[in-house]
Protein backbone atom coordinates (compact mmCIF):
# COMPACT_ATOMS: atom_id res chain seq x y z
CA UNK A 1 0.00 0.00 0.00
CA UNK A 2 1.28 3.49 -0.76
CA UNK A 3 0.31 7.05 -1.50
CA UNK A 4 1.75 9.06 -4.36
CA UNK A 5 4.91 10.12 -2.55
CA UNK A 6 5.46 7.96 0.50
CA UNK A 7 5.09 4.15 0.31
CA UNK A 8 3.65 2.49 3.40
CA UNK A 9 5.24 -0.63 4.81
CA UNK A 10 2.83 -3.26 6.08
CA UNK A 11 3.69 -6.08 8.49
CA UNK A 12 1.90 -9.33 9.26
CA UNK A 13 1.49 -10.44 12.87
CA UNK A 14 2.12 -13.97 14.05
CA UNK A 15 -0.84 -16.35 13.96
CA UNK A 16 -2.58 -16.67 17.31
CA UNK A 17 -5.80 -18.02 18.82
CA UNK A 18 -8.90 -16.10 17.75
CA UNK A 19 -10.49 -14.25 20.70
CA UNK A 20 -13.94 -14.37 19.10
CA UNK A 21 -14.42 -17.77 17.43
CA UNK A 22 -13.27 -20.80 19.39
CA UNK A 23 -10.86 -23.01 17.49
CA UNK A 24 -10.04 -20.41 14.84
CA UNK A 25 -6.70 -18.71 14.26
CA UNK A 26 -6.23 -14.98 13.85
CA UNK A 27 -3.64 -12.65 12.34
CA UNK A 28 -3.54 -9.04 11.21
CA UNK A 29 -1.81 -6.62 8.87
CA UNK A 30 -0.21 -3.67 10.65
CA UNK A 31 0.77 -0.30 9.25
CA UNK A 32 4.41 0.50 10.03
CA UNK A 33 4.16 2.33 13.39
CA UNK A 34 7.03 4.63 12.33
CA UNK A 35 5.09 5.86 9.31
CA UNK A 36 3.76 9.40 9.61
CA UNK A 37 -0.02 9.10 9.33
CA UNK A 38 -1.75 12.37 8.49
CA UNK A 39 -5.49 12.99 8.26
CA UNK A 40 -5.68 12.14 4.56
CA UNK A 41 -3.95 8.78 5.02
CA UNK A 42 -5.96 7.97 8.16
CA UNK A 43 -9.14 8.69 6.19
CA UNK A 44 -8.04 6.43 3.34
CA UNK A 45 -7.12 3.58 5.69
CA UNK A 46 -10.39 3.86 7.63
CA UNK A 47 -12.43 3.81 4.44
CA UNK A 48 -10.45 0.72 3.42
CA UNK A 49 -11.45 -1.21 6.52
CA UNK A 50 -8.48 -0.51 8.81
CA UNK A 51 -8.95 0.08 12.53
CA UNK A 52 -6.99 1.91 15.24
CA UNK A 53 -6.02 0.64 18.69
CA UNK A 54 -3.64 2.96 20.54
CA UNK A 55 -0.95 3.87 18.01
CA UNK A 56 -1.56 0.72 15.95
CA UNK A 57 -3.48 0.68 12.66
CA UNK A 58 -4.49 -2.81 11.61
CA UNK A 59 -6.74 -4.95 9.46
CA UNK A 60 -7.53 -8.67 9.98
CA UNK A 61 -5.77 -11.15 7.73
CA UNK A 62 -6.60 -14.52 9.25
CA UNK A 63 -5.25 -17.68 7.58
CA UNK A 64 -8.53 -19.57 7.18
CA UNK A 65 -11.30 -17.09 7.96
CA UNK A 66 -12.76 -13.79 6.78
CA UNK A 67 -15.52 -13.46 9.39
CA UNK A 68 -14.36 -9.99 10.58
CA UNK A 69 -16.24 -7.33 8.61
CA UNK A 70 -15.58 -3.61 9.04
CA UNK A 71 -18.98 -1.94 9.53
CA UNK A 72 -20.39 1.57 9.51
CA UNK A 73 -23.75 3.31 9.91
CA UNK A 74 -24.93 5.57 7.04
CA UNK A 75 -26.18 8.38 9.25
CA UNK A 76 -28.71 9.94 6.86
CA UNK A 77 -30.57 6.64 6.48
CA UNK A 78 -30.44 5.47 10.09
CA UNK A 79 -33.79 4.90 11.77
CA UNK A 80 -33.73 4.04 15.50
CA UNK A 81 -35.65 1.01 16.68
CA UNK A 82 -38.17 1.23 19.50
CA UNK A 83 -35.59 -0.23 21.86
CA UNK A 84 -33.02 2.39 20.84
CA UNK A 85 -35.58 5.15 21.36
CA UNK A 86 -36.16 3.82 24.89
CA UNK A 87 -32.40 3.87 25.55
CA UNK A 88 -32.23 7.49 24.37
CA UNK A 89 -35.09 8.57 26.65
CA UNK A 90 -33.60 6.69 29.60
CA UNK A 91 -30.35 8.65 29.35
CA UNK A 92 -31.60 12.18 28.72
CA UNK A 93 -30.48 13.07 32.26
CA UNK A 94 -26.82 12.49 31.37
CA UNK A 95 -24.51 15.43 30.69
CA UNK A 96 -22.31 14.86 27.64
CA UNK A 97 -19.03 16.65 26.95
CA UNK A 98 -16.28 16.30 24.34
CA UNK A 99 -12.83 16.39 25.96
CA UNK A 100 -9.19 16.00 24.98
CA UNK A 101 -7.60 12.56 25.32
CA UNK A 102 -5.48 12.99 28.44
CA UNK A 103 -4.80 10.89 31.51
CA UNK A 104 -7.12 11.70 34.40
CA UNK A 105 -7.49 9.57 37.50
CA UNK A 106 -11.29 9.46 37.34
CA UNK A 107 -11.07 8.20 33.75
CA UNK A 108 -8.63 5.46 34.73
CA UNK A 109 -10.68 4.43 37.77
CA UNK A 110 -13.76 4.01 35.60
CA UNK A 111 -11.79 2.09 32.96
CA UNK A 112 -10.38 -0.31 35.56
CA UNK A 113 -13.79 -0.83 37.19
CA UNK A 114 -15.25 -1.67 33.78
CA UNK A 115 -12.46 -4.13 32.93
CA UNK A 116 -12.62 -5.85 36.33
CA UNK A 117 -16.33 -6.44 35.88
CA UNK A 118 -16.53 -7.19 32.14
CA UNK A 119 -13.11 -8.65 31.26
CA UNK A 120 -11.40 -9.81 34.48
CA UNK A 121 -9.18 -12.33 32.65
CA UNK A 122 -8.16 -9.96 29.86
CA UNK A 123 -4.72 -8.38 29.54
CA UNK A 124 -6.57 -5.04 29.52
CA UNK A 125 -7.58 -5.62 33.15
CA UNK A 126 -4.36 -4.20 34.55
CA UNK A 127 -3.86 -1.65 37.29
CA UNK A 128 -0.77 -0.21 35.59
CA UNK A 129 -1.67 3.32 34.39
CA UNK A 130 1.06 3.17 31.73
CA UNK A 131 -0.70 0.29 29.98
CA UNK A 132 -3.95 2.25 30.03
CA UNK A 133 -2.19 5.28 28.58
CA UNK A 134 -0.69 3.10 25.85
CA UNK A 135 -4.16 1.89 24.96
CA UNK A 136 -5.97 5.25 24.83
CA UNK A 137 -3.12 7.41 23.57
CA UNK A 138 -2.81 8.18 19.89
CA UNK A 139 -0.51 10.02 17.54
CA UNK A 140 -3.69 11.01 15.73
CA UNK A 141 -4.42 14.52 16.98
CA UNK A 142 -8.16 14.48 16.27
CA UNK A 143 -8.96 11.80 18.85
CA UNK A 144 -11.38 12.88 21.59
CA UNK A 145 -13.16 11.57 24.67
CA UNK A 146 -16.96 11.62 24.64
CA UNK A 147 -17.71 11.77 28.38
CA UNK A 148 -21.03 10.95 30.05
CA UNK A 149 -21.83 12.19 33.56
CA UNK A 150 -24.74 11.62 35.92
CA UNK A 151 -25.09 14.30 38.59
CA UNK A 152 -21.50 15.37 37.81
CA UNK A 153 -20.16 11.83 38.34
CA UNK A 154 -18.36 10.23 35.38
CA UNK A 155 -20.29 7.13 34.25
CA UNK A 156 -19.04 6.50 30.70
CA UNK A 157 -16.42 7.36 28.08
CA UNK A 158 -16.19 6.73 24.36
CA UNK A 159 -12.85 7.18 22.63
CA UNK A 160 -13.54 8.77 19.22
CA UNK A 161 -11.55 9.42 16.07
CA UNK A 162 -12.79 11.96 13.54
CA UNK A 163 -11.60 12.00 9.93
CA UNK A 164 -12.94 13.26 6.62
CA UNK A 165 -16.42 11.79 6.21
CA UNK A 166 -16.43 9.70 9.36
CA UNK A 167 -16.56 9.41 13.11
CA UNK A 168 -15.01 6.21 14.47
CA UNK A 169 -16.00 4.63 17.79
CA UNK A 170 -12.65 3.26 19.00
CA UNK A 171 -13.66 1.97 22.44
CA UNK A 172 -16.38 2.60 25.04
CA UNK A 173 -16.28 1.83 28.75
CA UNK A 174 -18.81 2.68 31.45
CA UNK A 175 -19.89 2.04 35.02
CA UNK A 176 -21.05 -1.62 35.08
CA UNK A 177 -23.42 -0.80 37.96
CA UNK A 178 -25.48 1.21 35.45
CA UNK A 179 -25.75 -1.64 32.97
CA UNK A 180 -29.53 -1.19 32.71
CA UNK A 181 -28.98 2.19 31.06
CA UNK A 182 -27.27 0.61 28.00
CA UNK A 183 -24.70 3.42 27.93
CA UNK A 184 -22.80 1.68 25.11
CA UNK A 185 -25.86 1.89 22.87
CA UNK A 186 -26.54 5.44 23.99
CA UNK A 187 -22.97 6.42 23.09
CA UNK A 188 -23.46 5.24 19.50
CA UNK A 189 -26.80 7.04 19.26
CA UNK A 190 -25.09 10.21 20.51
CA UNK A 191 -22.35 9.80 17.88
CA UNK A 192 -25.07 9.61 15.22
CA UNK A 193 -26.52 12.85 16.60
CA UNK A 194 -23.08 14.51 16.43
CA UNK A 195 -22.62 13.36 12.84
CA UNK A 196 -25.94 14.84 11.81
CA UNK A 197 -25.06 18.15 13.45
CA UNK A 198 -21.68 18.24 11.70
CA UNK A 199 -22.75 16.80 8.33
CA UNK A 200 -20.56 13.71 8.81
CA UNK A 201 -22.03 10.85 6.74
CA UNK A 202 -20.83 7.74 8.62
CA UNK A 203 -20.27 6.33 12.10
CA UNK A 204 -17.66 3.55 11.96
CA UNK A 205 -18.15 0.75 14.51
CA UNK A 206 -15.04 -1.34 13.89
CA UNK A 207 -15.33 -5.04 13.14
CA UNK A 208 -18.40 -7.23 13.30
CA UNK A 209 -18.55 -11.04 13.32
CA UNK A 210 -21.91 -12.57 12.53
CA UNK A 211 -21.49 -15.51 14.92
CA UNK A 212 -20.05 -13.49 17.82
CA UNK A 213 -22.49 -12.75 20.63
CA UNK A 214 -20.17 -9.98 21.86
CA UNK A 215 -20.69 -8.08 18.61
CA UNK A 216 -24.41 -8.71 18.24
CA UNK A 217 -25.29 -5.16 19.34
CA UNK A 218 -23.85 -3.73 16.12
CA UNK A 219 -26.40 -5.49 13.92
CA UNK A 220 -29.18 -3.60 15.74
CA UNK A 221 -28.15 -0.35 14.05
CA UNK A 222 -29.89 -0.34 10.69
CA UNK A 223 -29.07 0.08 7.94
CA UNK A 224 -25.54 -1.22 8.49
CA UNK A 225 -22.86 -1.32 5.80
CA UNK A 226 -19.96 -3.76 5.61
CA UNK A 227 -16.64 -3.46 3.77
CA UNK A 228 -16.71 -6.59 1.58
CA UNK A 229 -14.58 -7.25 -1.50
CA UNK A 230 -13.16 -3.72 -1.20
CA UNK A 231 -16.62 -2.17 -1.38
CA UNK A 232 -19.08 -0.84 1.17
CA UNK A 233 -22.35 -2.77 0.86
CA UNK A 234 -25.60 -2.82 2.81
CA UNK A 235 -25.77 -5.92 5.02
CA UNK A 236 -28.89 -8.06 5.17
CA UNK A 237 -29.36 -8.51 8.94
Amino acid sequence: MSNAHNPIRLFETVVDECPYIEGNKSASILVDPDHQVDNALFTMLSRSGFRRSGDMLYSPKCPDCNACVSVRIPVARFVPSRGQKRVWRKNTDLTVTIEDVTFQQEHFDLYLKYQQHRHPDSSMCDGDPDKYIGFIDSYFSRSKFLCFRLNEELVGISVLDQFDGGLSAVYTFFDPELNQRSIGTYAILYMIKLCRLRDIPFVYLGYWIEDSEKMNYKRKFKPLQGHIDRQWKDLSL
